[in-house]
């Protein structure tokens, strides 16, 4: 869950920022999938960190 949550929290960032530079909608869409990719990888080592200690 935390990596499906890190990638759509990624993506709403990444659409926003995107959207505050003054991008169009393929600007928006790159952006939210390169923060979406990029912050649910930070999810899956946090995920996978988690279950190493327990």
């Amino acid at each position: 869950m935390i990596v499906i949550g890190g990638f759509v929290i990624g993506a709403i960032y990444g659409t926003l920022s995107a959207r505050q530079r003054g991008g169009k909608a393929a600007d928006m869409a790159q952006y939210a999938a390169g923060y979406g990719i990029a912050v649910a990888l930070l999810g899956l080592f946090l995920t996978l960190l988690i279950s190493r200690l327990t």
